[in-house]
């Protein structure tokens, strides 16, 4: 590992000690070398070292854990991977959500708890209109009512992919407040809920993706055009 110049240090030592995790000089689950060691590795303070441990962690790649050390979490950069989600087309984006959602709501209608209804049917109460605040304020709410159905699933990894999705998934939201696209109305919402209170995951699902049908034929008829 080669001393990191001392431009922007923490960036830079983030960066080095990216290259050295994605090379595989750690396999995953490995501990990395202590705070000591990397500043001497990376001829950098312990607080640069720090900040960069940070940034890794942030990303995925790192895991601390305390009273043991810093561990590799992951050999693959996922970091890029929400811009790509987002370049891709708009059709693509709502499919991927569809995907989601309806498992999501599947998982919900057989493992909800009376508290998660409750949670669930408050967000859809408030969710309003977008004259409510604007539409940058009703994506905030809609995106809440949403992701209660995600967390009423029990699925951590769901839950955390949604998370990883939702910049993309408020991107499909709005897409459908531009006039576009229909949004789907408050009984479609609410067809989601009962299905889920109801505990059948067939209902729930199909109710999902006659939420979504609308807006995915209107993106296939704008394709063929």
């Amino acid at each position: 590992m080669q001393p990191i110049n001392r431009t922007n240090l923490a960036e830079s030592a983030a960066e080095s000690l990216r290259a050295e995790i994605l090379s595989g000089r750690w396999a995953i689950g490995e501990r990395i070398p202590n705070e000591t060691a990397l500043t001497e590795l990376l001829a950098v303070s312990r607080g640069t070292v720090r900040e960069a441990v940070r940034v890794l962690i942030s990303k995925g790649l790192l895991d601390a854990r305390q009273g043991s050390g810093t561990y590799v979490r992951s050999t693959v950069d996922s970091s890029g991977a929400l811009d790509r989600v987002k370049r891709a087309s708009l059709r693509d984006q709502w499919e991927a959500r569809a995907a989601l959602d309806v498992e999501a709501a599947r998982l919900a209608a057989l493992r909800h708890s009376p508290k998660d209804l409750e949670h669930m049917k408050r967000l859809l109460l408030a969710r309003g209109t977008v004259s409510d605040g604007g539409r940058e304020a009703f994506g905030r709410r809609d995106i809440a009512f949403h992701r209660s159905i995600v967390e009423a699933s029990g699925n951590r990894a769901i839950v955390e992919l949604y998370d990883f999705f939702t910049s993309a998934i408020l991107e499909t939201i709005h897409s459908t407040l531009s006039g576009d696209l229909p949004e789907p109305d408050d009984r479609a919402h609410a067809a989601i809920v009962e299905a889920i209170a109801a505990s059948d995951p067939d209902k729930a699902a199909a109710a999902v993706r006659a939420f979504m049908a609308p807006v995915l034929a209107e993106l296939d008829r704008l394709l063929s055009q």
